[in-house]
């Protein structure tokens, strides 16, 4: 399947570059629907664009709870805000979860890809106890545990963020957009651009 050009991602990157100096630019905020069917929100780290595509791409561990969550349901929805520019990206769209046991060797190589590009330190983060139960005294330094440099370790997870609407509007120009994906007959991905009120 192919793809046009989306016309919102070079806004986009034309934020990031603008508000590149203000290291929180990075951050964003990823939505999911708990298995109780309420809302979940975090803040995670944007690890740029899959090659050749829109698709975007986040790390994180396979045995947090939004992984879970996006297994049950792969909806989910980005927001960032440019507190210089006064841009505001809202992105919907389904994720993919590519864990250790994903059945495509392309997306298994991705997930290789992104995880040497990932710092030691960061990767270390993979190597700890389960995030988001309880502490228990006593347990391993990560450091002193298995080593991080020799491939992704089963805990660490890539998230392929597939977009297919983003609600973008800029405060100071008070300009908003609308932007909507469908597929051609041939399966392109093509997306149109609605203006609305901010």
């Amino acid at each position: 399947m192919g793809s046009a050009a989306a016309p919102w991602k070079s806004l986009l990157l034309t934020a990031l570059e603008s508000n590149g100096h203000i290291k929180h630019s990075q951050f964003l905020q990823l939505a999911t629907v708990g298995a109780n069917g309420r809302p979940s929100n975090r803040t995670v780290v944007f690890r740029g664009f899959q090659e050749g595509s829109d698709n975007i791409q986040i790390n994180t561990d396979s045995r947090s709870r939004k992984v879970e969550e996006l297994k049950n349901c792969p909806f989910a929805e980005i927001c960032w805000y440019f507190t210089e520019s006064w841009e505001q990206f809202r992105i919907s769209g389904r994720v993919e979860v590519v864990d250790s046991l994903y059945p495509d060797a392309i997306k298994l190589q991705q997930r290789e890809k992104a995880w040497s590009s990932i710092p030691s330190k960061t990767r270390m983060q993979y190597l700890g106890p389960n995030p988001g139960l309880p502490y228990l005294t006593g347990q391993p330094a990560k450091e002193n545990l298995q080593d991080s440099s020799s491939g992704p370790v089963d805990s660490y997870c890539l998230l392929v963020f597939n977009p297919d609407q983003v609600d973008y509007v800029n405060l100071k120009s008070e300009k908003r957009f609308l932007y909507k994906a469908s597929s051609s007959s041939r399966g392109e991905k093509l997306w149109s651009t609605e203006r609305i009120n901010p």
